[in-house]
């Protein structure tokens, strides 16, 4: 369905060039649950805002492709990406407290798309905001759709940027950390409705999250971003199993286990500036098993033989 060639997102500021996505090759399947994971301001939110070109600043460049329905999106007209944009692609937001217009009420944020996409206005769009609503499990929604977003928890503004995605029937969601800032009983909730939606629609979801467990829960397939770049991409089982990458150990060594006094595993170092990221593989400064060729030579993506991919030059050394 999705299919990312070699995607590049730079940006310019203060003089400095920040590539944000260096090299970023991913496949989403109709019907699949996708995962992407990795440190905060690793690339993944900027990778899913390449996919719809979602940025106003124009010292912003995408380089690669971005194919999606016999298309290539980086190289799509405006006009003809403002129809793929909800219709066909849709995108939730992390943060449901600003994503939201606080001027409008919550039925004319939903009836946008509705109005522009599936040509519903008046009574019709009305109807189809408070089937939406009603969908993702607002109670009260023929009175919560005249409602404005203050006058919703955080939970349910959340429902409400999902109402909007899903309004026009999209064949793939982009959700970006839909759960952040949530409780743990609403990110189950959250959840489980795009769970259902996925089925009910039969659309594709690349699930964006810093959280593992959450990937275990609900996705099928997974890729490990780091430094702008995808160090891992396999089966969330294979992953989980048997991490290739220093860096996928290293995450999965650090979540808590269950025992009493197991001690958490922090990674040593911190993230690179990407305005100026180290020569070769990018993890080498904070990698145990890192050689001298990990700081000269960039390595590619290879097959590791259980369906997945690895960016290490030492993966078969990985534990």
């Amino acid at each position: 369905m999705l299919e990312l060639r070699n995607l590049r997102t730079a940006f310019e500021a203060d003089g400095r060039r920040v590539v944000a996505v260096d090299g970023v090759s991913l496949r989403v399947a109709a019907g699949q649950m996708f995962g992407l994971v990795g440190e905060s301001g690793c690339g993944k939110s900027a990778t899913c805002r390449s996919i719809l070109r979602l940025f106003s600043d124009a010292r912003a460049t995408i380089e690669g492709e971005i194919a999606f329905g016999g298309r290539d999106l980086a190289r799509l007209p405006e006009a003809d990406l403002a129809a793929v944009r909800g219709r066909e692609i849709a995108m939730i937001f992390q943060d449901p407290m600003t994503a939201l217009n606080p001027t409008m009420r919550v039925g004319a944020q939903i009836a946008e798309g509705l109005r522009r996409h599936r040509d519903l206005r008046g009574g019709a769009a009305r109807r189809e905001a408070i089937a939406m609503l009603r969908s993702v499990g607002v109670p009260g929604a023929e009175q919560r759709v005249a409602s404005y977003p203050h006058e919703f928890s955080g939970g349910m503004r959340q429902r409400v940027l999902i109402a909007i995605a899903l309004a026009c029937r999209p064949k793939l969601l982009i959700a970006d950390e839909p759960t952040t800032a949530l409780d743990v009983t609403i990110q189950d909730q959250i959840l489980k409705l795009i769970l259902r939606l996925r089925q009910e629609l039969g659309m594709g979801v690349l699930l964006v999250t810093h959280d593992l467990g959450v990937v275990a829960q609900t996705c099928e397939r997974v890729a490990v971003m780091y430094a702008g770049h995808i160090v891992e991409e396999a089966p969330v089982a294979a992953l989980f199993r048997r991490p290739r990458h220093p860096y996928t150990a290293a995450l999965l060594a650090a979540l808590p286990g269950r025992g009493r006094n197991r001690d958490l595993r922090a990674i040593p170092g911190g993230p690179p500036d990407l305005a100026a990221p180290p020569q070769g593989c990018r993890f080498h400064p904070r990698c145990p098993h890192a050689i001298d060729a990990c700081r000269v030579q960039r390595p590619p993506l290879v097959e590791t033989g259980d369906g997945g991919r690895t960016a290490c030059l030492r993966w078969r050394e990985v534990t």
